[in-house]
């Protein structure tokens, strides 16, 4: 029985995306919403951490000359009526986040982008925002995870 094997150099592909790299770097994400939730940046930062990184097989590194390099902020954290039940009240609530990311395609430059994301959830007027936030935050932060890695490595 004859082995053959596989070699691949350059250019990977997972899920149509397409990675030249090896190594990320992955800041920290800076808080600069008007409405600032504490654990908001460090869970966004690590959905979209592990999105990629589990995607792609980019060895995560601290180095100003990483292959690709994402940057971002999160620029707005915003609660706002979704549904009206009748003239007087809401029935639905929408939380919105917004977050500018800045990445930085070393391999190939063009590819490099800044642009802001945001996506939203609607929960029940009646629901506090407090005790539906964390599902919300994972709910929204899967999806622009979902966004970002799209951006950067399958180019949608």
């Amino acid at each position: 029985m004859a082995m053959s094997w596989l070699t691949l150099t350059g250019c990977y592909s997972f899920t149509g995306a397409a990675i030249e790299g090896k190594t990320i770097n992955i800041h920290p994400f800076e808080n600069r919403a008007l409405n600032i939730v504490p654990t908001l940046a460090s869970s966004l930062n690590e959905k979209i951490r592990s999105r990629i990184i589990s995607q792609t097989g980019l060895a995560p590194v601290n180095a100003d000359d990483a292959d690709y390099d994402i940057t971002g902020a999160i620029t707005g954290y915003n609660v706002s009526i979704s549904g009206v039940e009748n003239s007087s009240s809401s029935s639905m609530n929408r939380l919105t986040i917004t977050v500018e990311i800045k990445f930085i395609n070393r391999k190939n430059p063009k590819a490099d982008f800044r642009q802001s994301f945001s996506r939203f959830a609607d929960f029940n007027a009646s629901q506090q925002l407090q005790s539906v936030e964390g599902g919300l935050i994972a709910d929204i932060g899967t999806q622009l995870a979902e966004d970002i890695f799209n951006k950067a490595f399958v180019n949608w």
